[in-house]
């Protein structure tokens, strides 16, 4: 299974305001005086909501493609973030405990506490070997702008 944390996105203007918002994570909505104004106010409340989600322990689930006949606009978490979603989505569909996968790791639980939170700097390699340990591969990849 492949994640790609870049959601879909829908403008519309009211009141002399752009509103963005998507069906994907309906608490992160944001606006602005302009169309790219209320992107990238976007861009923040996805990732507070993709960062809450983790720390509530809910299910994180990867954005699909847009609504039929929905014009949208993608909004990309930060690359740092998306590994992080990608890998704490791995181990929730797992139904692994943090202990368990401490074990599988034979690190402590507080390493695995402190790898799956979306605050904490956990290096690459950390989140590669946790994904490897979950059955899966971290992937980074790069697009010219």
């Amino acid at each position: 299974m492949s994640e790609e944390w870049v959601y879909p996105v829908e403008l519309r203007r009211e009141g002399g305001e752009w509103h963005a918002y998507t069906p994907e994570v309906p608490e992160a909505i944001a606006s602005g005086a302009t169309e790219a104004e209320a992107l990238q106010e976007m861009g923040h409340a996805l990732a507070a909501a993709v960062r809450g989600r983790i720390k509530d322990d809910m299910i994180l689930v990867a954005p699909t493609i847009a609504r039929a006949g929905a014009v949208s606009y993608p909004v990309r978490l930060s690359a740092r973030l998306a590994a992080k979603a990608s890998v704490y989505a791995a181990w929730k569909r797992s139904g692994m405990t943090k202990v368990a996968l401490a074990e599988r790791l034979g690190r402590s639980e507080t390493e695995v506490r402190r790898i799956l939170d979306p605050d904490h700097g956990t290096k690459l390699d950390q989140l590669e070997e946790t994904a490897a340990a979950l059955g899966g591969r971290l992937v980074v990849s790069f697009e010219a702008a």
